[in-house]
Order: structure tokens, then sequence, then C-alpha cells
């Protein structure tokens, strides 16, 4: 039994449509997104899950195993042997965090039908279900190579996190921030949870999450939608209770009178700085489009105020930029430079966030913002994963779709950049420091 709760019909600039329509399956939410664009079939599968700091390691770890070694194909090896016999699909797995929650996705790419032979996309979907539904636990001595292999690479990439300063210092910028909430937490995981998984543990997990999870499924192309829908029932037995979606959003619910420095010493000529702001109270349309626009007019991009004044006026930092992350309510600040200069780059992007609030920037940054965002958002028509994610974060944020996009971000003028500006404070600013001093930039 399933409902058909939605169903948009889209046309872009170039009279191509896409049609999207939501699927209730009882144990997961199925959307389809019909396009003629894209010689593959795309699908996506998502399991979303409420954020818990000591199951990150574990997660992380069991989304790569199911990748790895499964009942079917018991090494890295099979598996790439019978993806290649399936006309290359590239199947893979990624593990991440979306504000308060945890997502696993599988991803599975194939060429169309009409491109293969008959029957290769229920064989295809075969192969996406052995990697969720039927990892391997029960062959010995397959599963403890998978594991010793993936247990090494992890252990490195968590012991090489102060090999990447960049990532280091907005880490640490996090942590300093707010040590307790879900953004401050290690994307690459904990050693010391990563000592305590064993088979038992990594089983145990699996069988939570595939039973428990909030399950969404996309899938994009050119496909007959009832054979899809039979064969996808058919081979995604999610037998997950039904809940109701709750938001993802962290609200930064007190926004910082003054900002705390603080400092961390590396081996090194340049030094990272991180800062991090604090987003208070918005509305939909701010936080989905005024937002976006204010970013990219302070400092994202090369014709951004940060770029221009900082970087080529003042010649004061290597890089510099700022990025959102609107499930989080922050937006961070990265720059290279010299620890000479860490006062003054501070004090020059003070400056520039207090011209945002005062409304000193040109009409035409505004026109050069939105051209940026609109040339983004052709980008996104052309990369089936960029689609999906459209369409996810219209779930996660009430996000319009590309073609909705266009048109409200039209909407966006100065006096709601400027409101939006007196939102945005500078909570922590974090200089990870070279102790070398350079010549300059």
């Amino acid at each position: 039994m399933f409902i058909n709760k939605n169903l948009i019909h889209n046309k872009n600039e170039r009279g191509e449509e896409m049609n999207y329509r939501t699927i209730d399956m009882g144990s997961y939410q199925l959307h389809f997104i019909q396009t003629d664009r894209f010689k593959t079939i795309t699908v996506r599968v998502c399991l979303r899950d409420n954020i818990v700091k000591e199951e990150i390691t574990l997660r992380n770890f069991l989304t790569t195993f199911l990748t790895y070694s499964t009942d079917t194909y018991r090494t890295k090896r099979e598996l790439v042997l019978k993806a290649q016999d399936l006309y290359a699909v590239n199947a893979y797995t990624k593990s991440y965090r979306a504000g308060r929650f945890n997502m696993i996705s599988f991803y599975l790419s194939m060429l169309n039908e009409k491109y293969t032979e008959k029957g290769m996309l229920s064989k295809s979907l075969d192969f996406l279900a052995d990697i969720i539904f039927h990892p391997n636990f029960y062959d010995e001595e397959k599963f403890q190579e998978a594991f010793q292999f993936l247990y090494q690479s992890m252990e490195t990439s968590i012991l090489g996190l102060k090999e990447n300063p960049t990532l280091y210092s907005a880490v640490r910028m996090l942590e300093e921030m707010d040590p307790d909430m879900p953004y401050a937490y290690h994307e690459h995981g904990y050693l010391e949870d990563l000592e305590k998984i064993d088979k038992k543990s990594l089983e145990e997990y699996y069988h939570k999450i595939i039973s428990s999870s909030l399950v969404d499924i996309y899938v994009i192309g050119s496909f007959d939608e009832e054979e899809m829908l039979n064969l996808l029932k058919e081979k995604m037995a999610f037998e997950t209770f039904k809940r109701p979606k709750v938001s993802q959003l962290i609200l930064q619910e007190k926004l910082p009178r003054r900002s705390k420095v603080r400092k961390e010493e590396i081996d090194g000529n340049q030094s990272k700085l991180s800062i991090g702001c604090k987003i208070g109270e918005l509305t939909e349309f701010e936080r989905n489009y005024v937002l976006s626009i204010y970013n990219m007019i302070l400092g994202s991009g090369s014709e951004s105020k940060f770029f221009r004044i900082i970087r080529e006026k003042h010649s004061m930092a290597y890089y510099v930029y700022s990025s959102l992350n609107k499930l989080d309510s922050l937006m961070l600040i990265r720059a290279g430079i010299s620890k000479s200069n860490f006062e003054h780059v501070v004090k020059l992007i003070k400056k520039e966030m207090k011209e945002m609030e005062e409304g000193i920037f040109k009409d035409e940054d505004i026109v050069i913002a939105k051209n940026n965002y609109l040339t983004l958002l052709k980008e996104i028509e052309d990369n089936e994963n960029a689609i999906i994610e459209t369409y996810l974060a219209k779930d996660l944020l009430n996000l319009g779709d590309i073609e909705e996009r266009k048109q409200m971000i039209e909407k966006v003028t100065k006096e709601d950049i400027v409101k939006v500006a007196k939102k945005v404070k500078i909570d922590t600013i974090f200089l990870l420091e070279g102790n070398k001093e350079d010549e300059g930039n």
C-alpha cells in the first residue's frame, strides 16, 4: 500500500522537464526524479538517525565495511569484478552529519537499460541490496581480513587529523566554541572508540540501524515508475518503524556578546585562522536565500569583500573565505596567514562584517552574488547527485527546488541582507599558530 504524496512538474531554461514525486512506502519514503538529461539512473538510499558522539566511529567503520565485504562478494576484488560485470556500475557509501542527525547514504549509478541489455536494472538493484542487507559476518577468515584492513585505515585517518592544519584548525575552533554540540564532534571518529570495535559490536550496530533508521530512497533518471516501484518494493526490504520526521536544525538560542580568542602552536610557517560565527533566529526565507547572498558578498569567491580587501588590497592572507552551515546556524571563516598579521586580519574581518550590518556595499555586489548563485544552480542541473541533494535539502530545510530557488533569490533585497547581517556574530577566534615566522605573502 502506498500513497502518492506529492507531484511537481518543472521545466528549466532549455525546456527540459524534471518531474518529482514522493511516495509513502510504509517503512520508507520513496522519491522519484524523472529526467531525460542523463544516460544513467542513480539510486541513493539514505539512513537517518539521531547523532550520538560515541557511535560516530562505529558508524563510519560499518559504512565502509558494507562496501568491502558482503555475504555474496566476500572480498573487495569480488565486489569490483561484479560491478564491472554490471556495465561498470558505481556503488559506494558515505557517512556524514547533517545537523542533529547522522546519515549513511548508499549510492548506485548505472547505465540506463536502453544502453545495456534487458534485466540489468534488476541485477544492479540486486547488487545494491546485497551491499545493504547482506554484510559478511559469517565467513570468519574474510571478515577478519576486511576488519584488520579497515581498522588500520581508520586509525591512520584519525591520527592524521593534525597533519591537515586547515581541517584541524576548524575542528579545534568548533570544540572551543561548543564542545558538547554535534558540530564539534570529530567526523572521522575517535581512537578510544575505534579500540572498542569488534565483530560483535559491529554486527549489533548494523542490525540496530537497519531496523530503526528513518529511510529515504531517491531515484533519478529516465525509468518506468511502475517497474522501478515494484523492483524497490521487492529488493529494499526495510522493516523500519514509521515515525514523524523532526527538524535537524540546530538553533543558536543565545548569541555571544563578545568573542573569545584561542591559540595553539604547530610546527610550520603558515598559521591557520578559523573563526566561528553564530547566527540568530531567521525566517525560512532568510535562512534559505538571504543568508546565501550575504555570504557570497562577504566572503565566498574571488569577488567577495574578504578576498578583495584582505587578500588583494592588503595582501594579508594566502587565502580567506567564509562558508555557511545552515543546519548548524553557523558561518565559518577560514584564512591562511602569517602569525604577525593575526590581529590585523581579525580587525579587517570584523570591519567588513560591520560594513555589511551598516549596508556599506553596492547594489552591484548583490547583482554579482545573485548571478553567481544562478550559475551554481545551472551546474546542479548537470549532476545527478547534486539534484538529489537539492531534494534532500527540500526535506531538511524546506528549501525550494531549482526553479523555485531561481525565483526566490531574485526577491532578496539590500534591506533583507542588512537585517540578516545583524544576526551573524563572531563567537570563537582560533589561531593554529605556526612557530616559524615567514617573510610575508
